[in-house]
């Protein structure tokens, strides 16, 4: 898909990958509308880029993501691109896993990741196409101790997406998966808070730059592919056996 022009809903656009996609979006001619809880954080942006609108949204409130799809909607008049970023991450061993923590987590990762796509698909197939592309992890590749909580999320995402993909091309809406690397934000940090146990067999290596991340949500878009991967991934992927 050709992004100059196009309208594109990014969520968790207040900083890390989301931010930087916008931003890449933006500067090849994408409408970008920013979505995240932070209103300050994404009226600053919004005054950043041009053209671009600032939504401010829990994505866990049902009825504020259809809000939020609506304003998109009503202000540019069309939804092009729909990019499910807006995540948390919970990196805990399995006995340890909190499990009132674990079904929020999954409302924020997996559940909302549906609402909006439900909000947006009926317009996207009343004008004739789209595009949503869902960013995964590339945890979801690799058997990683400390882990499960924040990697099963995504594996559901990825399967979520999958069918979706498949049920949606016969409306001409295209649905991506994105798996990013380790990225260098504060996501990896806030995801071990109160977990002070060193997690054997995470990756301690550096990351990926959130704009590099962004720029695999970027070639998902372009290039229309049902799985962009980030290099890092596809080298440590390996097969459970």
């Amino acid at each position: 898909m050709e992004l100059n022009g196009a309208v594109v809903l990014v969520t968790g656009a207040s900083g890390g990958i989301g931010l930087a996609a916008a931003r890449l979006m933006a500067a090849k001619g994408a409408k970008v509308a920013l979505a995240a809880r932070s209103a300050e954080a994404l009226e600053q942006l919004s005054a950043e880029l041009p053209g671009s609108l600032a939504v401010p949204t829990d994505m866990t409130d049902e009825a504020a993501v259809r809000s939020m799809v609506r304003a998109v909607q009503d202000h540019y008049g069309r939804l092009d691109v729909l990019v499910n970023n807006a995540g948390r991450g919970m990196h805990v061993p399995f006995e340890q896993i909190d499990l009132a923590g674990y079904r929020s987590l999954l409302e924020l990762n997996v559940v909302s990741v549906v609402g909006a796509m439900q909000a947006a698909i009926p317009g996207m197939r009343a004008q004739g196409g789209g595009m949503v592309v869902n960013v995964s992890s590339g945890t979801t590749k690799m058997i990683l101790p400390g882990v499960a909580t924040y990697s099963s999320s995504k594996h559901a995402l990825n399967n979520l997406s999958h069918v979706a993909h498949a049920e949606l091309a016969k409306d001409n809406i295209r649905v991506s998966v994105v798996y990013p690397f380790i990225t260098e934000t504060n996501f990896a940090a806030a995801a071990s808070a109160g977990n002070p146990q060193p997690q054997s067999g995470r990756p301690s290596m550096p990351g990926d730059t959130a704009e590099y991340a962004g720029g695999l949500i970027v070639e998902a878009i372009e290039t229309e592919q049902a799985e962009v991967y980030a290099e890092a991934v596809k080298r440590m992927g390996q097969p459970r056996t």
